[in-house]
Order: structure tokens, then sequence, then C-alpha cells
């Protein structure tokens, strides 16, 4: 009978999955998540966007997920990323028909949302463990490696707008205090007037601790600003600090390790440089270090998701879980992209590499009027002022679909490359004779 039930469940959810992968994902602008998030935001309003479009957002990545290769599918850690998924699925359906007026809905649904973004918070380095774990078994394919790359970099961003949507609604509606004591001004995870430097200077001294600990010292810091919009004011803008604070960690610890590893047991080491730019359309960070570099070709490699000089953590490791997995460098990326910015290496081998951010602002400052009227009826957000330095209009998600397009890519052959690939050594031309 358990066995029966099992698998009548087990069919109803493939087709929800099948139901809800033929609807694409609708992406959120910066100003949309402000409007959901402001002061009088209305949980049903919320309650309703996120029981349609989580649905959308899991199912789109599960379908591709059954589209790896068998093996790797087979492996413990991307069965259980895929348990974890299903069972999430699953809990936010069972809130397709409920009354959203009901305040008992409101809170249960509220609780479900904090469990499932708990459930998922090791997503990364478990899907990375079956990555490692399949490699290990059944060694490397170049086919194979390449549509893993498409698959990781679409099924974190995938991940990260899923998680943005979980944090939102939590961070609002997910306890007694509607205001973050640590955090007052920001909304949800949303700072209004995120202070760039702030958070780059809280990055670089945990970078900086770390160094600390392997080295037994760390470069210094020297860090400049231009504003193009207000000159000698401090750059503020409106964007998710945790995001910003993840890509420019990565890079201080990366510019660190290079610059140590460099200069050895020399008594002083050149400074890592962070420039922060301004301008009319992107808000620029760049960081600047003396390790050394990197050789051209294997620039791309370092965005590559297993690709790693440092020794890879052990299995149960309670170190930083992208540590070792090579998976620093690729998220960062991601995190940059998830808004329409980006991030790119310029190495200077020998030398030193830089390493920039971009991030799409429409600087101008205003008095943003949100009138809010959605289909549910709710009215409690009506007329209200929000005041940001920069918002960028255009700072709007960037979401995989699963199509026709994305079912293409992972079936089909890839051809020999229509550009000769030369050989290691020069052909001898003394053997070649004429006719």
């Amino acid at each position: 009978m358990r066995i029966l039930r099992f698998l009548r469940s087990s069919v109803s959810i493939g087709k929800d999955i099948d139901h809800y992968s033929k609807f694409s994902p609708s992406p959120l602008s910066m100003k949309q998540f402000l409007d959901f998030g402001s002061e009088n935001a209305c949980e049903k309003t919320s309650f309703t966007f996120l029981r349609q479009e989580l649905p959308v957002r899991l199912a789109n990545i599960m379908k591709e997920i059954n589209l790896l290769p068998d093996n790797l599918l087979r492996t413990p850690s991307v069965r259980l990323v895929q348990s974890w998924y299903l069972q999430s699925l699953q809990e936010i359906l069972e809130f397709k028909d409920k009354n959203a007026d009901d305040e008992k809905v409101s809170y249960d649904f509220t609780d479900a949302v904090i469990k499932i973004r708990n459930r998922h918070n090791d997503v990364i380095p478990t899907m990375a463990q079956g990555v490692v774990e399949y490699k290990e078994t059944y060694g490397t394919d170049p086919v194979v490696s390449q549509n893993v790359q498409y698959f990781l970099d679409r099924f974190y961003m995938s991940r990260i707008s899923i998680r943005m949507l979980l944090n939102q609604h939590t961070l609002l509606f997910g306890g007694k205090v509607k205001v973050n004591p640590a955090h007052p001004k920001q909304i949800g995870s949303i700072d209004p007037h995120c202070r760039v430097s702030d958070v780059i200077r809280d990055a670089y001294e945990n970078a900086r601790n770390l160094c600390d600990r392997y080295y037994m010292n760390s470069p210094e810091l020297i860090m400049d600003e231009f504003n193009a919009k207000e000159e000698g004011k401090p750059i503020s803008m409106v964007y998710v600090p945790s995001h910003l604070y993840h890509m420019v960690f990565e890079l201080f610890k990366n510019a660190m390790r290079a610059t140590m590893e460099l200069y050895g047991d020399a008594m002083e080491y050149p400074a890592v440089h962070a420039q922060v730019a301004l301008g009319t359309e992107d808000l620029t960070v760049k960081v600047s270090d003396r390790g050394g570099g990197v050789p051209l070709r294997k620039i791309e490699r370092l965005f590559t998701y297993t690709y790693t000089t440092a020794p890879r953590p052990s299995r149960g490791s309670h170190a930083t879980p992208l540590a070792g997995f090579g998976y620093g460098l690729p998220i960062s990326r991601l995190y940059a992209r998830y808004f329409q910015g980006d991030l790119k290496l310029y190495s200077l081998e020998g030398y030193g590499t830089d390493a920039v951010i971009y991030i799409r602002v429409n600087v101008r400052s205003f008095f943003l009027r949100v009138s809010l009227k959605r289909q549910t009826g709710c009215t409690c957000l009506t007329a209200l002022s929000v005041f940001c330095q920069a918002l960028s209009t255009e700072s709007i998600e960037r979401l995989p679909v699963y199509n026709k397009s994305a079912w293409k890519h992972y079936k089909t052959i890839h051809e020999a490359d229509d550009w000769c690939v030369p050989s290691k050594e020069p052909k001898d031309m003394t053997t070649f004779r004429s006719y």
C-alpha cells in the first residue's frame, strides 16, 4: 500500500514538473523588489506571487538536472540535491489552492519558505561534491565537461534567484520584528543606500584575517573612489550588500594568496588596490594585485568549475565551503551577472591581475513614487515615496529558461572545431617533398 502511494506521488510530482516547466520564469527588476519590500509591504501579494513563481523556477531547473549524464545523476550527492528540490516543490504546491486571506495560511507558508531556504543551504558544496564523485569514478570527457559547465552556470544562477525570493519573503514576514535591528534601513536583503566602500572594507578585513591565519601576514589595502555624478561624495547605490560582499571577498582572497605565495617570506608585500568608480551607467569595482598574474591561456579556465590551485577540502570539512572546489570565481561572476552586470579578469603575466566587477546603475537622485494595486486586490501599499540615490531600471534578474534551445545544448553532438589546432611540436618541413 505504501509503495502504491509512493508511486502515485512520484507520477503526480512528475506531472507537476512537466506542467510548471512549460512556463518561463518572471524576472523581477530591482524596482519591483523594492515595491514588494517597502515598509508597508503586503504579505498577501508576496504569497500570491511566490506560490506561482517558485514552482516555475524550481521546475525549469529540475528538467535540466534530468538531462545530465546518467552516471552523474546516480552519484549520492546529486541524488540528494534532487531530493531537496522535489521536496521543496511539493511543499510549495501544497499552498496552490489555499486561501490567501487566511492568516494561518500565510503563517504556514512563511514557515515553509524558511524551511526550504534552510534545506537548500548546502546545495553548492553538495552539487560540487557530486561532480567530484563523478570525475573520480568516470574520468573527464570534453563533451560532458562542456555540458556540466553549461548546466552549473544555469543551475547556480537559478539558485541565486530562488534564494533571493526566499530571503526577501522571510526577512520581511518571517519574524515578529519587522525591522532587522542589524540593518534597519534595508528592504529585505536590499540596501537602498548601500555604501560600496564600507562593504569593500568589510570584505577586505575578513579576507585579511584568513590570510593572516594561513601566512602570518597580509597585504595592505589602498582604496580610491571616483564619483562622476557627485564629485567628492561617498558612493552609494541600490544593491544587495551580501552579493557585493561575496564577489569582493573572493577577489581579495585570490589577490592576497597570489601576493603571499609570490613574495614568500619577504618583510613587506605590495598592497592590494581597490578602485570604485561611479559613472552614468555602471558602478565599477577593480581589485588589483601584484601577485605575478596568470598566462592568457589560463584566464577562462579560472571560471571553470572544479578548476582550482588550492587543495580540495576533505569530505565533511567545516572549512569555507567554496575553498578548494574552484567555485569561487565562477559563482562570483554569476552574482555580478544576476542583475545584468559582469565580472572580468585582466592579467599581466609576471606582474599581477586586475579583477573588475561591473554593476549596472542609472544614477540620478529622485523620489520613486510607488503605487501598487495588484490583481490580488491588495491595496495596503499606495503612493509610497522611496528615496533612491542610484536605481537601475535595467537591473533585472538574469534567469535560465528550460526550452528547446536548452534541451538541444545537452543533446547536440559537438563536432570538430573548424579552426586548426596546432601540434605541440612544429612539423619538420624538410620531410615534405614538392611534386
